[in-house]
């Protein structure tokens, strides 16, 4: 048969050797699969890692994690002789050693109240002035033009990697300084706050820059066009659109503050500590207290779990802002 003839027959393969060859091809390859490579056996476990069974190992690790948490709740619902007598785990054989009366007994103390209450006058106004001061600053340096920027944004960098430890003493003697009558900035819920406004400033303005840098051009200079000022352009542009990383912020910064204690130890005093001071001074007795730490030291728990998981889904988008383009 000549070559024309098997061109007829066969007019959507190519003549020649390129075609015998991809034909060969073909054949070699097996159910039209040409080519593709093999997985190997490391390929094959991770593709299997989202299978039911690697799913369900995952679950048994957050349970695992889970069950101190879960010891505390019991250990809280239990009686200080229960607690003194057993292990959680035996109000499982003895559901009525369950009750309420430690968190009675806790909430009826004036100063866990006041700790309570000073915790929540330090956290919100720390969380709230880091959020907006950093967001405003972090404007400026992603899309205002000023002198001197880039080394002022080099220098909030630079502040990271100064560790908390370093300012406690100078700033403990400044703050000594810092009268106005008879109030004093030292061991007050101002002088707590503030520190921590100080430290969260660095890290906030650096991560809230570099997701504003990354919003397109063409939406803040359409804004501009239509004759929007620059608090406009934040206002409607940048703060709708950063509100994941915004929210992300206002977590990580709830959460450190909420759950500090080095910093209350050394600026707050008696009438100013937190919930964590009040439950360390408490530990001095652990033997005779459990009945008050482990119901303390679950409300002091509960509160940050719930903004979590009030604003997960903003910490979401927040964690994932600009992985996909």
């Amino acid at each position: 048969m000549s070559t024309g003839e098997k061109a007829a027959k066969n007019p959507d393969r190519p003549d020649g050797p390129a075609g015998e060859a991809a034909a060969g091809g073909t054949a070699a390859g097996g159910n039209g699969a040409a080519g593709s490579p093999r997985r190997g056996v490391a390929a094959r476990v991770v593709g299997r890692i989202g299978g039911g069974a690697a799913q369900a190992v995952l679950v048994l690790i957050a349970l695992f994690w889970l069950v101190p948490t879960f010891g505390l709740l019991v250990a809280s619902l239990r009686s200080n002789e229960d607690n003194a007598a057993s292990g959680w785990w035996n109000v499982f054989t003895e559901p009525t050693q369950l009750t309420l009366e430690s968190y009675s007994a806790l909430l009826d103390k004036p100063d866990f109240v006041d700790s309570f209450w000073n915790t929540v006058l330090i956290t919100v106004p720390a969380t709230l002035l880091v959020v907006a001061i950093a967001s405003l600053a972090a404007y400026a340096f992603a899309w205002l033009e000023f002198p001197g920027r880039d080394w002022l944004f080099l220098l909030v960098v630079a502040l990271l990697v100064v560790p908390v430890q370093v300012a406690l003493i100078p700033v403990a003697k400044l703050y000594g300084n810092i009268q106005f009558g008879g109030w004093q900035m030292f061991g007050s819920v101002t002088g707590v706050v503030l520190f921590h406004v100080a430290f969260g400033l660095p890290f906030a303005i650096f991560l809230l820059r570099n997701f504003f840098a990354a919003i397109p051009r063409d939406l803040l200079e359409a804004a501009r066009m239509d004759g929007g000022s620059e608090w406009t352009i934040f206002r409607r542009v940048i703060f709708p659109l950063g509100g994941p990383a915004i929210a992300s912020l206002g977590i990580f910064q709830f959460l450190w503050v909420w759950n500090d204690l080095l910093v209350a130890l050394v600026f707050a005093d008696t009438e100013a500590q937190p919930m964590t001071k009040w439950l360390q001074s408490q530990m001095r007795q652990f033997t005779g207290n459990i009945d008050i730490l482990a119901p303390g030291a679950f409300l002091s728990l509960i509160v940050p779990l719930a903004v979590f998981f009030a604003f997960q889904r903003y910490f979401v988008q927040g964690v994932l802002a600009g992985s996909v383009k």
